[in-house]
């Protein structure tokens, strides 16, 4: 069971504010709106979803990766690894 289950409901209402950040974007093109203005928008949402990703990160590595480094093991080891790749991928975007 993934650990975010407990604040599903809490990730599902951030998405979908970010989903409407990024409809707010797409009108704002349809209507013609200043440049500078949409930018200002891109980044709020690029802001959202970073925020969420590390939410969620944070929970994975709480739940799944402290659950699994208990255990020990190669589990342990690729729990570990798959987090630390996420993180880099972050890092990286």
């Amino acid at each position: 069971m993934p650990g975010y289950t407990g604040t599903k409901q809490d990730y599902a209402m951030r998405l979908r504010r970010i989903e409407g950040q990024v409809r707010g974007l797409q009108r704002m093109v349809e209507d013609d709106k200043y440049c500078i203005d949409i930018l200002t928008q891109v980044s709020a949402a690029t802001s959202a979803l970073k925020s969420f990703s590390l939410a969620l990160l944070e929970e994975h590595l709480a739940h799944c990766v402290a659950e699994a480094t208990q255990k020990g093991g190669p589990e342990a080891d690729a729990k570990v690894k798959e987090a630390s790749d996420a993180i880099a991928r972050l890092v990286r975007s």
